[in-house]
């Protein structure tokens, strides 16, 4: 996932909680929409509020997005890209 993309767009949300997060990428998938459902972009959200792993993909994926989330150092990484 996320691997042969032009443009990575990163956001850090850490120190929000929810439903901050959630608004957040809600608001930067939006703004974002054509380059990621043009699959030329892929969206990189860091968050440390654990309760936004599960919030933020559900509500991403209903809109009809790829959603994957990895735990890394501290903090979780939520990746959304376009469904090929």
């Amino acid at each position: 996932m996320a691997e042969n993309h032009e443009k990575r767009l990163e956001f850090d949300i850490r120190g929000q909680i929810c439903p901050s997060t959630l608004l957040t990428a809600l608001r930067e998938v939006n703004r974002h929409q054509a380059e990621l459902r043009a699959g030329e972009a892929v969206l990189w959200i860091h968050t440390d509020n654990r309760q936004s792993t599960a919030t933020i993909p559900e509500a991403i994926r209903n809109m009809g997005y790829l959603v994957e989330v990895t735990k890394e150092r501290g903090h979780y990484c939520i990746v959304i890209e376009a469904q090929h």
